[in-house]
This record gives C-alpha cells, structure tokens and sequence, in this order.
C-alpha cells in the first residue's frame, strides 16, 4: 500500500539532517565536526523516541489492540533505548552511540512490521519506514565507520 503523499514528503525531509550532519561529521571542517557529530546524535535520539511515540499514537487512536499493555509498551522502548545510548556517550563514544540507535531504529522496523500485519500500524508503514530506516541508519552506520 502506498504511504500518504505528505508522510513521504516529510518523512524524506526528515533525512537531510541524517545525511548533512553525517557528512558534515566525517568530512567537514575541523571546527565543525564534534557539533555536527553531537547534533546527528542527538537527532538520532529524537527521531527514534518520535518513532516510538507514533506507535503510542496508533495505540491510542485504537489500532489493533489499542492502547493496551504490549503496544504502549512497546511504544516507550525506543525513547528508553535512545536515552539510555545518548546518555551513555561519554562512556562508550560516539560510534558505539550511533550503532545502538542503528540497532534501535533496525529493531523498531521490524516490530513495525509485525505491528502493520497484526493491524497494531497502518498498512502503508512498512512502506514508509524501509526507506527512512535505511537512509536513517546507512547515516549513522557510515558515521560510525568513518569517525
């Protein structure tokens, strides 16, 4: 099933900070790049708690299951995972941080899938989130690899 044309629009502008801060991270001017490194981090965090919080909202508007124990659950660990990676930071640094929220943002796409089928997310999610999980994640894994 096809996304919404506006959730494609924006979901796809929602990758330029992905892609601009990781270039900007890797091969950016000196001066630039523990900004860029802590900002793509942080979008990170935010974008995969916001993740989570649209599962909370198909729980809540009745899907599936709705708002019950396993889907709002469900919903908080992404928020829980990304505070808990960025929080760890300066223990771990930063490549470990973007591979936590690449297994966060990996593992969210998978229970999406499952929730799409079980009726628990729209039927177009699936089709909306493998692009961005892809952009979202080639972002943080290249930034992992080359910093």
């Amino acid at each position: 099933m096809t996304p919404p044309r506006a959730a494609v629009l924006l979901g796809y502008a929602g990758l330029i900070p992905f892609v601009g801060l990781a270039i900007l991270a890797i091969a950016g001017p000196m001066e630039w790049r523990t900004g860029a490194s802590t900002g793509l981090l942080g979008y990170g965090v935010s974008i995969l708690s916001f993740m989570g919080g649209c599962r909370w909202g198909f729980a809540a508007a009745g899907l599936g299951q709705g708002p019950t124990l396993a889907p709002l659950a469900i919903s908080v660990l992404p928020a829980l995972l990304a505070w808990a990676a960025f929080w760890a930071t300066p223990l771990w640094g930063a490549q470990i941080t973007a591979l936590a929220l690449v297994v966060g943002f990996v593992g969210l796409y998978f229970s999406d899938l499952a929730a799409s089928r079980n009726g628990d997310a729209p039927a177009w999610w699936p089709a909306l989130r493998a692009p961005l999980t892809l952009g979202a994640t080639g972002s943080l894994a290249v930034f992992a690899a080359l910093t």
